[in-house]
């Protein structure tokens, strides 16, 4: 082992062998684990450890590029470590128990696709379990503090764990509809997609009070003489029927909480609106007003821009975002802290919101209401005529609201229709909030973000909660203007706590693994387009990208390639900085209403200037990792639980449609047959590969195609005519086959144009 120098005096060192930087970095990771932290192992730890100085550090980074083209070590901004490795907490399932009856847990969220099965984590029972404290069991999840362990054997887990915190107890899992044939026998028909077919027998005496057709949870309890699963209701959750059945599968399948205990309630209705006091400013008299969807319920931010008078910043602006305070009512350690931390993030589904706090604190008390007071952290921004923000300082102040907004009200103010609303605030308000955007704007193209063009569907319900109509709202300035403000409101809370040594959690978004950039150079090969290599990836490259296919038949499949081909973003208390808005640093601190990461940031803030009551108390980086990764789970938990009810109500919608042909895309290509995605409501569907002709399908994984012996070939991005063979509304699975004559965009036989034909003639109207 290379020996570490530490005397400035000594004499340059060698560089380290490959082996002892590979050793270095696990034994390091290692060390971390066991104190309790999750610190940065890079270029300069290496280097100091092995005393490497001056021109000798290209060489180290040479031979870290090499092993990272070799998969011998991943890259996460700024931090080396072995591919795969855990970090040091991680949130993790209890899945079941080894052979001398140890817990065996597995990481919760886990990339599969990209870095094979999830290590498995042998989990350590507790010395002294405290009094009270419950036991961790099969099903459960937790934090996992895990460390690899060097004991293991081949076969055996390759990490040894202990239990952190648990975060639940196991809950029902399996979700279905009660079924009752006329001879009286019931089973249960499973929700979820992957146990679709999979059909668990119920006695009579383990109905309960369920009835045919109700939507329950059970729990197995063995098997019939048959071997067929036996189940017992656990809860009966009311009748398939009703108008919010379709989001009640999603909350029980995926353990989403939807219930404040009794204490947080309690805290909730005593709450009292607060006052103005010593800690606070006045601005009351500020003109700021909220922007938000026509169907918000809660407002949190509040907007106002005015000119820079100052002789050093000529044609600049001053760009002033309140947030609601939420962090004056919900305390630390606090009920309502508890549940708000246990959720995460509010969770939207088309007929209902469970959200992070009650209606008391989020639609009431936190809600920035037009001419009510309201306690908010409110951030102060110069920013110079090009866009560039200067600086920036911190308040928290009592503010009220001028005028409640939404996008398209606003929008249509700004070009030249105020309502009787906007009129009042055309030349004080609106119109200078829209030249610091325009400003603004001019800064974010020097930056040059990831600009991917994905429009976003909204379903829109009638009274019964079934599916009325799915849109596509426009995408407005006002929309560009908001968001740009928050950024930028973001960005300086990082700051400001970075500069005020304030721990925090971070937004990050690390950059795109060498892997999937391969994949996704190789795809582009083959339709002519050439992605640069051997040099520091950046947004911008992939912007180059996307605008030379704009227009053209490849931007669809290219848009979608770059967007799977982008990590996953997440909150962190290590900063390696996010790559698709491209910015050094990053902090949610907009939304504390909806989300936890945001209430931390508002603490962090009001401990770091000294603003106050709810400031963050001490806490431990691991203390702060174990937030962290419990509230990226949680949003994980969230995404999966809103598209899976958003694919049930529109399998909902099309299940009378059996038969009917719609224009579709290929939205994903496998082995196993094609993905499609219909392009008038962006349902998602399949297509089985046995279903495609006589012909074998041979899958093209660099191409992302299958390919017949004869040339006829499916592609990713393809536009197609797909015919509705199945549809399952309590799965959210709609099965398709594509309709005799459809090949990659075919006119149709009903006269009317193929898909591709239609998104173009609607583009051309667009240009018009």
């Amino acid at each position: 082992m290379t020996k570490k120098i530490r005397d400035l005096g000594a004499p340059p060192a060698a560089l380290p062998s490959r082996e002892d930087i590979l050793a270095f970095i696990a034994r390091e990771r290692e060390a971390m684990s066991r104190a309790g932290n999750a610190g940065k192992i890079g270029k300069r730890e290496i280097a100091r450890a092995f005393g490497v100085k001056g021109a000798d550090r290209i060489g180290l980074k040479r031979i870290l590029a090499e092993l990272e083209a070799e998969g011998a070590v991943e890259r996460r901004g700024k931090r080396l470590a072995k591919p795969g490795a855990l970090p040091a907490v991680v949130l993790a399932d209890i899945v079941g128990r080894d052979r001398d009856g140890e817990l065996i847990a597995a990481p919760a969220e886990w990339d599969s696709d990209e870095l094979g099965a999830p290590p498995r984590i042998r989990i350590s029972a507790p010395r002294r379990p405290k009094p009270g404290e419950p036991l961790p069991g099969v099903g459960d999840r937790a934090l996992v503090r895990a460390e690899p362990d060097r004991d293991a054997g081949p076969n055996d887990p390759p990490y040894a764990g202990r239990v952190v915190k648990l975060l639940s107890k196991a809950r029902a899992r399996i979700v279905g509809v009660l079924r009752v044939a006329a001879n009286g026998v019931a089973h249960i028909e499973p929700v979820e997609k992957k146990q679709a077919g999979r059909e668990m027998v119920i006695a009579a005496e383990d109905r309960g009070e369920a009835k045919d057709g109700d939507l329950v949870s059970v729990d197995l309890i063995g098997k019939t003489r048959l071997g067929a699963p036996r189940a017992r209701v656990r809860e009966t959750l009311g009748s398939l029927a009703t108008e919010k059945a379709i989001s009640m599968i999603a909350l029980r399948v995926h353990g989403v909480p939807d219930e404040f205990r009794a204490e947080a309630v309690a805290e909730a209705a005593a709450a009292l609106p607060a006052r103005l006091e010593a800690h606070r400013e006045d601005w009351r008299e500020l003109p700021l007003v909220t922007i938000d969807p026509p169907d918000a319920k809660d407002h949190d931010d509040a907007v106002f821009a005015e000119p820079d008078t100052a002789s050093d910043n000529p044609g600049g602006h001053i760009v002033t975002v309140a947030i609601a305070d939420v962090a004056y009512y919900v305390r630390p350690h606090s009920a309502l802290d508890k549940d708000a931390l246990e959720r995460g993030n509010s969770v939207y589904f088309p007929d209902r919101v469970v959200a992070m706090l009650p209606e008391r604190i989020s639609n009431d008390l936190c809600s920035l209401k037009p001419n009510e007071d309201r306690p908010a952290l409110a951030v102060r921004m110069r920013i110079s005529d090009k866009g560039h923000k200067l600086g920036h300082t911190f308040h928290r102040v009592m503010m009220r609201s001028k005028a409640k907004l939404n996008y398209a009200q606003a929008q249509e103010a700004l070009d030249g229709r105020p309502d009787e609303i906007c009129a009042p605030l055309m030349e004080r308000v609106l119109e200078p909030l829209f030249r610091a955007y325009k400003s603004a704007d001019q800064a974010r193209e020097l930056r040059a973000p990831l600009e991917l063009e994905l429009p976003e569907r909204k379903i829109l319900l009638k009274a019964d909660g079934t599916v009325d109509r799915i849109v596509v709202p426009p995408r407005l300035s006002t929309h560009r203007l908001i968001e740009e403000f928050m950024i930028l409101a973001n960005v300086a809370a990082a700051e400001v706590l970075e500069e005020n040594r304030q721990q925090l959690i971070y937004r990050a978004h690390d950059e795109p693994s060498r892997e999937k950039v391969a994949a996704l150079s190789e795809f582009l090969a083959t339709i002519g387009v050439k992605l640069a290599k051997g040099q520091v990836l950046r947004p911008s490259h992939f912007n180059v990208i996307l605008a030379r296919v704009r227009g053209k038949e490849h931007e669809n499949i290219v848009n979608e390639i770059i967007l799977r081909t982008q990590a996953q973003a997440e909150y962190t208390h290590e900063n390696y900085g996010h790559f698709g808005l491209n910015l050094r640093r990053y902090a949610h601190f907009t939304s504390p209403i909806r989300r936890y990461a945001d209430l931390v940031v508002h603490r962090a803030l009001i401990r770091a200037l000294k603003f106050g009551p709810g400031a963050m108390p001490e806490i431990s980086a691991g203390e702060l990792a174990e937030i962290a990764a419990r509230i990226s789970g949680a949003e994980r938990r969230a995404m999966a639980a809103e598209r899976e009810t958003i694919d049930r109500l529109i399998a909902a919608h099309l299940a009378e449609q059996i038969g009917a042909r719609f224009p579709a895309r290929i939205s994903g290509v496998t082995r196993a047959g094609l993905f499609v995605r219909l392009l008038d409501t962006g349902a998602d569907g399949f297509i089985p590969a046995a279903t495609l002709g006589r012909e074998y399908f041979r899958y093209d994984e660099a191409g992302h195609a299958l390919t017949s012996g004869s040339g006829e070939s499916f592609r990713l991005g393809d536009i197609i005519e797909a015919r509705l063979v199945e549809a399952t509304p309590i799965a959210g699975a709609l099965r398709f086959e594509v309709a005799s004559g459809s090949r990659r965009g075919a006119p149709m036989k009903s006269g009317r144009l193929s898909g591709r034909g239609r998104v173009e003639r609607a583009k051309q109207k667009r240009r018009k």
